[in-house]
């Protein structure tokens, strides 16, 4: 069900296409990704990279600001379900409003340059049962993980709950 290379295409809809959605939808339903900088790099059907420059997320100390990080791991984690919903789906008719509930952030050092971070989907995590819950019930759970820094070693280590509702999402972008 994943594809792992970016060039092939999921559900229809080529991984660049998709991130150049996902990209409008963040600006357009989240404006403060557009205000720090945080822009959609990578998607490869399993993991979901966002990228952010340093500048406008400076602290005093000429650091990343620790919001700042928050944000961008909050971010990914909801890319990654909203890129998923749609592989699973197949269409963004009826996308779940999907919202942080529950967040752990652990700020190990600091981040001193531009900076992405990466939310892998989780093994075991099935989109389907995810649809089918949220059919039945209204409402749908996920637990991720986000990074920010090399893998073995991240400055940042993000882990948050979010909750999928039925309903349909603010306003689907269109595409193209």
């Amino acid at each position: 069900m994943h594809e792992t290379d970016p060039g092939r295409t999921i559900s229809g809809t080529s991984a660049a296409a998709l991130l150049e959605r996902l990209d409008r939808t963040l600006a357009h339903e989240i404006p403060i990704s557009a205000a720090l900088g945080i822009r959609p790099l990578r998607y490869d059907g399993l993991e979901l990279t966002l990228a952010a420059p340093l500048a406008p997320n400076l602290n005093h100390k000429q650091t990343a600001f620790g919001g700042s990080l928050y944000c961008a791991a909050v971010l990914a984690g909801w890319g990654l379900l909203h890129l998923q919903w749609l592989r699973s789906a197949g269409t963004d008719e009826a996308l779940p409003q999907i919202v942080i509930q529950e967040a752990n952030i652990d700020y190990r050092r600091a981040v001193d340059g531009d900076f992405e971070a990466v939310c892998r989907w989780p093994v075991g995590l099935d989109p389907q049962r995810i649809a089918r819950m949220l059919e039945r019930r209204g409402r749908a759970r996920a637990e991720l993980e986000v990074r920010i820094g090399p893998e073995a070693d991240p400055a940042i280590a993000f882990a948050g709950r979010y909750v999928l509702l039925s309903g349909n999402h603010a306003r689907p972008m269109a595409a193209g």
